[in-house]
């Protein structure tokens, strides 16, 4: 296992992060109005287009930084410190500036060409149904689960297409559409990350030319067309070692906002029977169990990027069940946060369950975070089991 370093951590990159953890506490403030609104407000967007966080997976040739992508989930938890629905909107938006770039050049141009801060939503779920027509698909379908849609002018849908090699067998493919071919059904009541206003996605036959397809597993250049003009190492990076994180990460930095506002109102909160929580050995335990369980999974995801990079970079490919590992340990971070969060919740007794309490909407949030697919800590588990004890692999992003 290669050592990891943090040269990734330029002065530009650090310079990001703290503008990220310098927003968390106007996070926090707008976080109650957010949930009851379901929507993370347009000034927030706003100030994360200005302080440049779209712009960490964006190519250099599109005006963005063409970071490390430990960069972008570094900002994501910081900025979760304060919201964890901003941050997961951040997330799930931010991540489509990497994806875009595989598209084929015209593609990036459609998105980008008159405004490279246009922002792209997604729905990955394959319910499309495409009907292969001169030039492209006629593309019909409903989604449900995407993020940010509001604040986006184009979207990433999923649907199935065959295989080009003539099998006949189906495979996950990426459409892409903007906002005037697909309608936003406003459908999002629900318990949890409430202010992402993740409602449903509805298109009815509309035309996707072919460029504006990407086959989302076909990690070769013939499948990534856009490297032809963006030939840099992020982007020879495999989907869903990218994916995954955009949506687990923001638990990581939700869970440390839990523990310091937990030991501010441990350190001199009394109960009405006198009990100092401060003095609570249950307490005690969980804030200190919970720090652990962040520290780890920070380390964990650190060393796990600096194996992808390095595998990026030298175009080593990466042994499958390493790839596995590294999926089931990206989908058990919101399970982890979220039993940690639940013991502080504990700890915060019968005053703890008051809206007044952030603790308490980010353990909501938390186990909203464990639904998504690419959080099926137990599926993705068993899936490298398998593979460990002999078995060949079911999962076709991996």
């Amino acid at each position: 296992m290669n050592p990891v370093k943090d040269d990734y951590l330029t002065p530009e990159a650090l310079e990001l992060i703290a503008r990220a953890r310098a927003m968390a506490p106007r996070l926090a403030e707008r976080a109650r109005a957010a949930e009851d609104a379901g929507l993370v407000p347009r000034v927030t967007i706003d100030e994360m287009q200005e302080a440049g966080f779209f712009k960490v997976l964006q190519p250099k040739r599109w005006g963005g930084y063409e970071m490390d992508p430990r960069v972008f989930y570094e900002v994501q938890m910081a900025l979760a410190k304060g919201c964890m629905a901003t941050a997961w909107i951040y997330g799930v938006v931010g991540v489509h500036n990497w994806q875009i770039p595989l598209f084929p050049e015209q593609a990036q141009i459609d998105v980008w060409g008159e405004d490279p801060t246009t922002l792209t939503a997604s729905t990955y779920m394959p319910t499309g149904k495409a009907e292969p027509v001169e030039g492209g698909y006629r593309f019909s379908g409903r989604w449900s689960w995407s993020s940010g849609s509001q604040h986006c002018d184009w979207i990433l849908l999923g649907g199935l297409l065959p295989k080009k090699d003539g099998s006949g067998a189906l495979e996950h493919c990426t459409f892409l559409l903007p906002k005037a071919d697909f309608e936003i059904v406003n459908n999002f009541d629900v318990l949890g990350l409430r202010a992402t206003g993740s409602h449903d996605i509805q298109v009815t036959d509309a035309f996707v030319p072919e460029y504006r397809t990407h086959r989302t597993n076909d990690h070769s250049d013939e499948g990534c067309l856009g490297r032809a003009v963006n030939p840099g190492w992020l982007y020879r990076i495999p989907f869903t070692q990218v994916f995954q994180r955009a949506v687990s990460s923001a638990c990581i930095g939700a869970t440390d906002g839990a523990i310091e506002s937990f030991r501010t109102r441990a350190a001199s909160f009394v109960g009405k029977h006198g009990a100092k929580t401060a003095e609570d050995v249950n307490a005690q335990l969980a804030v200190s169990e919970a720090m652990m369980t962040t520290d780890q999974l920070k380390l964990v995801l650190h060393r796990n990027f600096q194996r992808i990079v390095d595998c990026a970079k030298s175009g080593e490919k990466m042994p499958v069940e390493e790839r596995l590992m590294q999926r089931a340990q990206a989908a058990q971070v919101p399970k982890l946060c979220a039993e940690a969060v639940n013991e502080i919740m504990r700890a915060c007794a019968a005053g703890g369950v008051f809206k007044s309490n952030p603790i308490e909407r980010t353990f909501r949030d938390l186990h909203v975070a464990r639904g998504h697919i690419a959080n099926n800590t137990d599926t993705y588990a068993r899936a490298h089991g398998a593979v460990m004890l002999g078995l060949p692999n079911a999962d076709a992003f991996v």
